[in-house]
Formats: C-alpha cells, sequence, structure tokens
C-alpha cells in the first residue's frame, strides 16, 4: 500500500472533499484527484461516494480510515519520540563498569548527568572487567568502564582516568609497623584477591610478575567489601585501588603498608565497540566524565 496515497486518503476524508485535502496537502486539487483514483484502483475498491457537495466515505472508506488514523499517528509519535531523543528529553543508557569505577567514580558522574537530563534513564551494571568486555560485544550495554588490561579487537578503548593500588592491612597487622615492606616480605604474606576476570586482580598480577613474584592469593573474594571487611580482621592482606579504601583509611580502620620498589599505576578505560555511532543521550554522557577524573587528582 503507497503510504503517499494513503495519506491524500486521509487528507480528503478528514476536508470531505479533494479541494480541502488540497488545501491540507498544499498540493493541487488534479494532483489530489488523479492519485486518490489511482489509490482507489489499486485497493480494489470506491473509498468515497461522490456527491454533489462533497465526498463521504464508503464503508470501506470508513475502515480504512481507522487504520489510517492509527497508522499516522504512530509516525507522529515516532517522530516525536526521536525529537525528544535528540533534545535529550528522552533515552537511556546502559552502562557497565568495573567494581572500583562502578562503586567509587560513576556515582558522582551518575548524578552530575541526571542533575541535567531527568529525562534520560541511567542503568548501570557493575561487573568485572571481563564481563563488562563481553557485555559490549553482545549489545547488552552502551558503553563500559573497565579497570583490566586490553582484550578484545572489536573494541575501542580510551583512558580516561588513572588510578594507584596499594596494599592494604589492619591496623593491629603485623606488616603494619613497618616503614616499608621488602618484595620478599610481601611474597611470604597472605594476601586476598578477587577472583579470576576481575581487572584489580590481573592487574596485580601482572605487576608482582614484572617483579619475578607469582603470588598465589590466600583467599579469592568476590567483592571489594568483602576483600575490605576480611583484610580488617586482621587475616592477611590486599592490593586495592586507592580510591576502594578512602573511607577506611580516614577511619583507620584500615592503613596502607609501603612497599619497596612496588608501585602499582594502572589507566581506567572508557570502552565502546568500534564504528558505532553514540545515541545523542550517550554523545551527551561522555563530557560527564570529567567529574570522575577529578576525583583522582
Amino acid at each position: 500500500m503507497n503510504l503517499n496515497h494513503l495519506a491524500i486518503f486521509q487528507a480528503v476524508a478528514a476536508g470531505s472533499s479533494v479541494s480541502a485535502g488540497a488545501r491540507r496537502l498544499n498540493i493541487s486539487q488534479s494532483a489530489v484527484s488523479k492519485q486518490l483514483a489511482e489509490f482507489e484502483r489499486s485497493v480494489g475498491v470506491s473509498l468515497f461516494h461522490r456527491l454533489p457537495r462533497g465526498m463521504r466515505l464508503t464503508e470501506a472508506g470508513r475502515v480504512l480510515l481507522g487504520f489510517a488514523n492509527r497508522l499516522f499517528a504512530i509516525e507522529a509519535e515516532a517522530e516525536l519520540a526521536l525529537r525528544d531523543l535528540r533534545q535529550l528529553a528522552r533515552g537511556r543508557i546502559a552502562i557497565g563498569a568495573s567494581r572500583t569505577i562502578g562503586a567509587y567514580m560513576l556515582p558522582q558522574v551518575l548524578a552530575a548527568f541526571r542533575e541535567q537530563h531527568p529525562g534520560v534513564e541511567l542503568a548501570l551494571q557493575v561487573e568485572n572487567t571481563q564481563a563488562i568486555e563481553d557485555k559490549l560485544v553482545a549489545g547488552e550495554i552502551d558503553i563500559g568502564f573497565a579497570e583490566g588490561i586490553v582484550r578484545s579487537d572489536v573494541l575501542d578503548y580510551q583512558v580516561f582516568a588513572q588510578d594507584e593500588l596499594v596494599l592494604i592491612a589492619a591496623p593491629h597487622h603485623q606488616a603494619a609497623g613497618a616503614a616499608a615492606l621488602s618484595l620478599q616480605q610481601l611474597a611470604k604474606l597472605p594476601l586476598l584477591m578477587h577472583e579470576p576476570g576481575s581487572g584489580t586482580r590481573a592487574v596485580t598480577e601482572r605487576a608482582l610478575l614484572s617483579k619475578k613474584l607469582d603470588v598465589r592469593p590466600a583467599m579469592t573474594l568476590a567483592s571489594t567489601e568483602a576483600i575490605k571487611h576480611t583484610v580488617a580482621t586482621g587475616v592477611g592482606l590486599a592490593i586495592l585501588s586507592a580510591l576502594a579504601v578512602q573511607t577506611e583509611l580516614r577511619a583507620r580502620t584500615l592503613v596502607v603498608v609501603p612497599v619497596k620498589d612496588l608501585r602499582i599505576r594502572r589507566p581506567l578505560y572508557r570502552v565502546q565497540l568500534k564504528n558505532i555511532w553514540p545515541s545523542p543521550s550517550l554523545e551527551a554522557f561522555l563530557p560527564f566524565l570529567r567529574y570522575a577524573t577529578t576525583t583522582t587528582s
């Protein structure tokens, strides 16, 4: 069915005459008459009774008009939705973030963006780095933020901030009183780590291996909070983001233990699929990442 013909039919029906339909569409009466006749031939039924004073819908015309009105209402709704998306009156951004970024950096970003664009829905999933990359490739999220090592050729990685990892202990742990541990002393201490697939664990293991330390975790825990609480009991130490332990350091429930010849800094990545155009909402979101970078200075 020719949608242009359908629009002409709807305009004539609304005005009850060819001339009124032509005025609505800003085209000539002859063009309306010709295309309306072509439309009736194509659908195989008469849509109007031609009367001395105007035109009246046939039964087929009344049925078709109901569908035409609904179709063009949907078209108008679609145009409005697209306009709202362009103007950020609506939209949705699905975000995936690894633990440190999702818990300690993005809350400020999300709050600042929400204040300016309340019509855009923000959906944040906190996963390990491997899961974030998998969800991006599968199209389940629009943008990811990862702490780990670049892996996928189909993803574009942009550094948006820097982070430092520190060795933490309970204040009463024997290591807490040392001016600085040697690498050999560190190798003998029980370390708590995230599960494999975690960006923090991957960066930590790589840094330790660069010092020829093959450290196996004494305990593997699934969340940063669980690691911090367990370290606070004194059963072991952990290497975590300095961002993740700021509150505990201020409260003195945890302390940083310096290690000679070991400083672990890592870039934090903004990750997106290559060759994908960002939505208007996502394009507007990216400048707000400045609220994350200021927290690391």
